[in-house]
């Protein structure tokens, strides 16, 4: 008796060709609805779903593969008696292939507008059940979901009659992940609509295999979400370099974030997860020499990121800074020979439209998953926010600006110091204020930086003394949230300075 393929296929790629070589290879082919048209309307001689059943398709096709003949073809154990007698004494024939993918319900929910009852009439039934039912069976059927494994199984029913036990076994565990990820779409999808989050539903896909985590002895692995956004490495493409590391990624990462708050040329430059220097530009040549001039210290062994494509003049100054990675969102041709000359630094490609969307951070404490809103707040700074009596210039207004958008991607707590669109010094990470703001200065006044500066400080002062050492050190105006019991303190201490102050209301922690 020929053997039995079933093909019920919403992704058709190359399934003309599939089921042409079964049917050479001597096997029939029963197909549904669409499927079975398609490889009809190509010449192919296709038994039809409803002449195995005995009954149509109905419910407008939501009904046509669940049946005794179809479920029970596929899950009767061939070395059972019982199973073996059931399907004769029933007139059930076997079948020892199934081909199935599934209603695309991910790609529907991403259209823009889809309302909720297009969403479920493109909830699979059948197609989920049918694959569960083959992967179950899987030492004596073969279960196919993806169109990438067409080719091994022609290749061993060609060469063996049938597909080989251990390729049965990895063809059903990819049949059982397939079911798993669209039934947890789903499940997301319902639970929103409901109202529901008491479960958390997250779906990533190994990109690769790190060389070591933060430190060698640590094994580390880059999993990305099928959900695609700018400024983001995990669609990035690499131009130039080794492999990127573990802490290549979370750098790279903190760069892209701090990019996407600046829509004029902008250059920063990171290193371990803070900018050690940072500026916008007339262009993007001019805003990494800003960046450059800025810590060219720190910069040894960093990372850039700008928002603007890199030319041939821009790449002819980066290239003799020893940089771990460079990222923009398009480098020209004569840029990439320059840079490329140099074999180990990495180059990335990044989408940096502006079509994003807020995301959810997830951050891995022991035994648990911490989930929030990224902090995409982007609140326009605006001269009532002062609370003091001198008022900030425009010129001031532009620099508080500027820094405010910084001091939300330093490690809190964080101060940064800010002169004509260019970091002046980057206080990060200090278990007090006064720290952080003493770093920042100190950075300021070892560049001859000492008046017309402004400061940003990601959480408020909780004394004054932050205010006083900024009025030794040329800050004519600050922001700030605001929120301390002893707010009224920096005021006075401003107002007594003759510094501008502005309170957002909005805290940066920064973790």
């Amino acid at each position: 008796m020929a053997k039995r393929a079933l093909i019920s296929v919403s992704d058709k790629s190359g399934v003309v060709d599939f089921a042409a070589s079964l049917i050479k290879a001597g096997w029939e082919v029963i197909a549904t609805g669409g499927t079975m048209k398609l490889l009809r309307d190509s010449g192919l001689d296709i038994t039809n779903i409803s002449d195995v059943t005995g009954f149509p398709e109905i419910c407008d096709g939501r009904v046509k593969t669940l049946h005794p003949n179809i479920h029970g073809g596929i899950l009767a154990r061939r070395d059972m008696r019982s199973h073996v007698k059931e399907l004769k004494i029933n007139a059930i024939e076997y079948i020892d292939l199934v081909c199935v993918n599934l209603y695309p319900f991910r790609e529907t929910i991403a259209r823009e507008g889809v309302i909720m009852d297009e969403a479920i009439e493109n909830i699979d039934i059948g197609g989920p059940s049918m694959l569960r039912s083959a992967a179950k069976n899987w030492k004596f059927v073969t279960v196919v979901c993806d169109s990438a494994d067409y080719p091994v199984v022609l290749d061993e029913i060609g060469r063996f009659g049938d597909t080989l036990p251990e390729t049965r076994l990895k063809l059903s565990a990819k049949a059982y992940t397939h079911t798993a990820e669209y039934d947890s779409c789903i499940a997301s999808y319902m639970r929103k609509q409901a109202g529901l989050n008491e479960k958390l539903f997250l779906e990533y896909d190994l990109k690769q295999e790190l060389r070591y985590g933060e430190n060698p002895h640590q094994k580390a692995k880059f999993y990305v979400s099928s959900d695609k956004c700018p400024y983001s490495l995990a669609t990035a493409e690499q131009l130039n370099g080794k492999e990127l590391s573990y802490n290549n990624i979370q750098d790279a990462n903190a760069a892209l974030q701090i990019v996407r708050e600046f829509g004029e040329p902008f250059c920063v430059g990171v290193k371990h997860m803070n900018p050690c220097g940072a500026a916008v530009g007339t262009d993007a040549l001019d805003a990494w020499r800003k960046c450059y001039a800025a810590d060219s210290v720190s910069i040894f062994g960093g990372i850039v990121a700008l928002n603007r494509e890199i030319d041939e003049a821009l790449a002819a100054e980066l290239k003799p800074v020893f940089l771990e990675i460079i990222m923009a969102p398009s480098f020209t041709d004569g840029a990439l020979e320059i840079l490329r000359a140099k074999k180990n630094v990495r180059l990335l490609k990044v989408d940096m439209s502006s079509a994003d969307r807020p995301v959810m951070q997830y951050v891995s404490v022991r035994g648990g998953l911490l989930a929030q809103d990224a902090d995409s707040g982007e609140e326009k700074l605006s001269k009532s926010m002062t609370v003091t009596k001198k008022q900030p210039s425009d010129k001031m207004m532009s620099d508080l600006e500027f820094a405010w958008k910084i001091v939300k991607h330093v490690k809190s707590n964080a101060i940064v110091v800010v002169k004509d669109g260019v970091t002046a010094g980057v206080g990060a990470g200090q278990m007090n204020r006064i720290g952080s703001a003493e770093i920042a200065l100190k950075e300021a006044a070892a560049k001859g930086l000492k008046e017309g500066l402004v400061m940003a400080s990601d959480g408020f002062f909780p004394f004054d003394d932050c205010v006083t050492l900024a009025a030794g050190s040329g800050v004519d105006a600050i922001v700030q949230p605001g929120g301390s019991v002893r707010d009224n303190d920096s005021v006075v201490k401003a107002d007594e300075a003759g510094i501008a102050m502005l309170f957002t209301g909005t805290r940066h922690f920064k973790h």
